[in-house]
Order: C-alpha cells, then sequence, then structure tokens
C-alpha cells in the first residue's frame, strides 16, 4: 500500500468533492496515463521516446511516405509495447467513473485503446488509434490484429489484402491533420465541462493542450494530475505531482464510496 502525505490525500479529497459536485466532467488523458502499462511516454528525460529520436525523421507524414520501413523500423517496439499492453488501475479506475456517470466523456491523446480495454465507451480519441490500418492507394481499412502480429513477431511491413500497397497505422503522425470529427467534439465537451481532470499529460502538444485553457474560459474547475508539471498548473485548482495509477483509483475509491 502507498502511504501518501497529509497535501496529498486532502488533494485527493478536494479532488473527489469537485468530481461529485460536478454535473459534467471531462477527461483529457495523455501519453503519462499509460506508461505504468509499459508504454514509454515521449518526452520523459532518458526514456521518452524523443530522447533518443527525431520525431520529424522516424514519426512524419513526410517520412512514411517516402521511406515507409524507416517508419516501421522505428514502430517497431512501440508497437509491440502497445499490442501487448493491459489497462492499469488508472485506465480501470476511469472507466468506474463513467459507469457511474461521474465522467461524461475521454479526450485522449493517446493510441493505445487501453481507456476501451478498461471499459470506457465515450473515448474521443485525438491522435488516431491502434485498432485499424489503411492502404495508401486504394483505403482498404482493416483491423490492426489481423495484420499487427505478423509484423511483430517477423518485422514484415504490413501489406494491402486489395492492392498489396502499403498499410499505414490509423495513428496521427507529425505533418498529418487531427480527425476533424474528434476536434470538434473534444472542443464541444471542453467547452460544455464544469470539471476537466489533465491526467498523463504534459500539455505541450497544441492544439489539445489548448483544450483546459477553453473549459478553463468558461468558468470549469481543473483537476491536474501529472509527473511534471505543466503550464496550467497554477490555475488549476488542484494539481498532483505523483503517480496516476495510485491517485486516481484514490480519488475514484472517494468519489464512489466516500
Amino acid at each position: 500500500m502507498t502511504l501518501l502525505s497529509h497535501q496529498t490525500q486532502t488533494s485527493i479529497d478536494f479532488a473527489a468533492d469537485l468530481f461529485r459536485q460536478s454535473k459534467h466532467a471531462v477527461v483529457l488523458s495523455g501519453a503519462g496515463l499509460s506508461t505504468p502499462s509499459g508504454i514509454p511516454d515521449f518526452r520523459s528525460t532518458g526514456t521518452g521516446l524523443w530522447s533518443s529520436d527525431e520525431p520529424m525523421e522516424v514519426a512524419s507524414l513526410h517520412t512514411f511516405r517516402t521511406a515507409p520501413e524507416k517508419f516501421f523500423h522505428w514502430f517497431h517496439p512501440l508497437a509491440s509495447q502497445i499490442f501487448n499492453a493491459q489497462p492499469n488501475p488508472a485506465h480501470c479506475a476511469l472507466a468506474s467513473l463513467e459507469k457511474a456517470g461521474r465522467v461524461a466523456s475521454i479526450i485522449t491523446q493517446n493510441i493505445d485503446t487501453l481507456h476501451q480495454k478498461a471499459g470506457s465507451k465515450t473515448v474521443i480519441e485525438m491522435h488516431g488509434t491502434m485498432q485499424t490500418l489503411t492502404c495508401t492507394q486504394c483505403y482498404h481499412q482493416v483491423d490492426a490484429v489481423l495484420h499487427l502480429a505478423s509484423f511483430i513477431d517477423k518485422g514484415e511491413i504490413p501489406h494491402c489484402p486489395k492492392c498489396s500497397q502499403t498499410l499505414k497505422p490509423d495513428v496521427i503522425l507529425f505533418g498529418e491533420q487531427l480527425p476533424q470529427a474528434a476536434w470538434f467534439k473534444a472542443q464541444q465537451e471542453a467547452r460544455k465541462c464544469d470539471l476537466m481532470l489533465v491526467v498523463g499529460s504534459s500539455l505541450e502538444v497544441l492544439p489539445v493542450a489548448g483544450l483546459p485553457m477553453q473549459a478553463l474560459d468558461r468558468g470549469a474547475h481543473l483537476i491536474i494530475i501529472n509527473n511534471t508539471p505543466t503550464y496550467l498548473n497554477a490555475r488549476a485548482d488542484i494539481s498532483i505531482l505523483e503517480d496516476v495509477a495510485v491517485i486516481i483509483p484514490a480519488i475514484t475509491e472517494k468519489v464512489l464510496n466516500g
């Protein structure tokens, strides 16, 4: 059992109170939510994906179009980690809050589908998903499970079963536009909510990083739980720099069971 400081416990109690008072709470999740599930984030010093790779060199739409083998070489270990990952206690706690009617929607920057695996139903995926792949030539879409297994096991680049061209994971690469339907819905939720919980996000990637400001500008409360500070910590009602897999379940327990 993790021992929490008095200050952290007080913040957990306050956060639970805000959830109980809320009529429309929204979650914004980032890569830090999935690191306890074994998926590396992007910006942590020494362990983040961008500590060793230049994103525009390996994860841009231009690289995928001109040198897909370079993208897939970089993507291989990450795909394996995502493919084998399971939801951690924070994912499961958020799903419990949604089931209890305490969370209206989850806006996520993650592509790992762990929210859905944990049982969350209303998930807005801002950076795409690993659930499907789409052909770059004929746009035929396929289930990722059917095609990523051989890529993960043997390193074979996935190809379209209809036209044999390269299949692209349906994730948003650098230089690619956000899915417009998801972006529109996320803005609606940010402007409608009376409470936003930011969890596991450094709030450094625009335009998604601006969603909490849209919520604040309309009078919503803001809770931030992340292992490093963000640009909005000073404006948050509560800011907890602790392990999300410990804090989110603790808040959930207080909300649901008092």
